[in-house]
């Protein structure tokens, strides 16, 4: 249920706009090409994009926003919370208040969460529903399971299209249970922690300097966080080095989410964002979700 609460939420946080200007080449030559530049609201004025667009391109607007996420509450039964970010783009977390929780070992639970991503840099918009996994603070996609991800076409106006985006988003609400499955399936088969490392990260080609350590501190840094988890949740020691592949990919994407250093706007939704789009991440999920 979209809010009168949620509605000043999202307009504060995208209180700009984002319009074309055309572009100049050498000495102020005209071309047909033209930038897309955030003005506005609080913060600073700024090139959003190193993609250029046409003449007939329509940027969306918060409105279309809003639209988006007034058909993804319709996913979730009772009323939502969100958490919104930009970069490039609109990105918003839809947070169910009312908790349809999977429990996937004792206290070791995910909630489903979904994030809309309206983007400048494409044709389309898209939503994912991931998980939020309180036991680590982690949010995660798995877009290996196909049913995850609804594209939506990149227009303006799309209040008159709220039929089709409720549609939409109806088909991802389904996805709960497709992606429940992924996650048990993974939490039923062992995997060696040694194996699934070297896979995904390889081996410094020396034993000392600079990528040594940096291979060994983040070595240290999973295995410590799988290690922590277990604990927390009553789980067995590893056994020969073997753990279920859903503790190896939270232990590997918590790594990345929380632990690897960052540059430059750093704040919560911008680590899930960036987690969800790492190498490591995407490679791990390839191998652990079966």
């Amino acid at each position: 249920m979209l809010t009168q609460d949620i509605v000043s939420t999202v307009v504060s946080k995208f209180d700009f706009q984002v319009e074309k200007f055309p572009l100049s080449g050498p000495d102020n030559m005209p071309t047909s090409l033209y930038g897309l530049f955030r003005s506005g609201g609080t913060g600073k004025t700024e090139c959003i994009s190193k993609q250029s667009v046409t003449k007939q391109y329509v940027p969306h607007t918060t409105d279309d926003v809003l639209a988006l996420v007034e058909a993804g509450a319709n996913a979730f039964d009772g009323e939502i919370n969100v958490d919104c970010y930009f970069r490039g783009g609109h990105y918003v977390n839809l947070m169910p208040t009312k908790e349809e929780r999977l429990e996937v070992y004792n206290n070791d639970g995910v909630i489903p969460r979904i994030i809309v991503n309206a983007s400048y840099n494409g044709r389309a918009f898209n939503a994912t529903m991931g998980f939020w996994r309180d036991l680590c603070s982690n949010m995660s996609m798995l877009r290996s399971v196909e049913s995850t991800t609804v594209s939506i076409r990149h227009s303006s106006g799309l209040r008159l299209e709220m039929d089709e985006l409720i549609e939409q988003f109806g088909v991802l609400k389904e996805s709960w249970g497709d992606l429940s499955a992924a996650i048990l399936n993974m939490q039923s088969r062992q995997v060696a922690i040694a194996d699934i490392l070297k896979e995904i990260y390889g081996e410094p080609e020396k034993t000392e300097g600079r990528g040594a350590t940096i291979h060994k501190n983040r070595t240290e840094l999973i295995v410590r966080r799988i290690l922590s988890e277990q604990a927390r949740t009553g789980r067995s020691a590893p056994t020969n080095g073997m753990v279920s592949a859903w503790e190896m990919f939270n232990g590997i994407q918590g790594y990345v989410q929380h632990d690897s250093s960052r540059k430059g706007d750093v704040t919560d939704f911008s680590r899930i964002i960036d987690a969800s789009n790492d190498r490591a991440v995407r490679k791990a999920e390839t191998l652990l979700v079966a």
